[in-house]
């Protein structure tokens, strides 16, 4: 974000990803995903190395991210949703741009098994939207896709542009940054059936090699809590798809000894840099 979003407040502005960056390039080991994992393997892996990631294929990773990350000469790896390039949108920002513009005091959710919540304010559209995601993320995807359907038909026109343009995908390749997938539509892997699991993980493969003609070599899990989102039988379904790793959410710094399909990662949300470069150096304590 180029400034502060009240809907998402979790998000970094570009000025807060700047000294971040700045930070991982003055005290850190930047490296690309396949030269850390390459280096792991060898055991030559630097002190303090670290790997940027993002995921979902939001359009300002391109428009905002990447020039900083290039001021910092800082590699990444951005992980695709296919199925919301050219102009789509995911469900979870369906919910926060409805909350955003729906006429107030009140949203009435009541139709699809919700409540009625407040909208009078700007924290109380905040903590709405938060609510609802949390309360839709792990049904069904026909049942969840029925509630956000009828959420966008309660309030008018929702933003189109929220995600990146099979172009832009093809330029951030070009640029250097690793394109990994993360499914089709972004399901939770856990609600659904072995084929229905195989045909998002191999099918947002297929449509990025095929955007960028070469391999794509990494993948991140959906929400990507172990067991929970995902399980063993959707890591096996990665590995035997090709790809070289997968990325999960659970907390913890990579070792030699991780599973390559169940890659570890770490979010430090601190505002401030020396509670992000403490927590950072934290979490090399928790290898996973």
């Amino acid at each position: 974000m180029s400034e502060h979003d009240y809907m998402r407040p979790w998000e970094p502005t570009v000025a807060a990803l700047d000294w971040q960056m700045e930070l991982l390039f003055k005290h850190f080991s930047p490296l690309s995903l396949p030269e850390a994992l390459s280096k792991i393997g060898s055991r030559s892996l630097p002190e303090r190395a670290v790997c940027v990631t993002f995921d979902d294929g939001y359009a300002n990773n391109f428009e905002l991210a990447l020039p900083v990350l290039k001021r910092w000469r800082i590699p990444a790896t951005v992980y695709v949703a296919t199925d919301f390039l050219n102009g789509g949108r995911m469900w979870n920002d369906s919910v926060i741009e409805a909350i955003r513009v729906a006429e107030g005091p009140d949203f009435d959710l009541r139709e699809i098994g919700l409540d009625t919540y407040d909208i009078g304010g700007f924290e109380m559209r905040k903590a709405a939207a938060v609510m609802i995601i949390r309360e839709i993320k792990h049904w069904p995807p026909e049942k969840r896709a029925h509630a956000v359907m009828v959420i966008e038909s309660m309030v008018g026109a929702l933003p189109d542009n929220l995600m990146m343009t099979d172009d832009q995908v093809r330029q951030l390749s070009s640029e250097g940054v690793e394109v990994g997938a993360h499914t089709k539509s972004h399901p939770i892997l856990a609600t659904l059936d072995t084929e229905q699991s195989r045909d998002e993980i191999v099918g947002s493969k297929t449509y990025l090699e095929n955007l960028l003609k070469k391999p794509v070599r990494h993948f991140a899990y959906p929400n990507g809590r172990p067991g929970i989102d995902y399980t063993f039988e959707h890591r096996d379904i990665v590995e035997s798809a090709g790809f070289e790793s997968a990325a999960s959410t659970q907390w913890g710094a990579v070792s030699r000894l991780s599973d390559k399909w169940q890659l570890p990662r770490f979010t430090p949300w601190d505002r401030t840099p020396l509670r992000f470069m403490t927590r950072l150096l934290l979490n090399y304590r928790n290898p996973g």
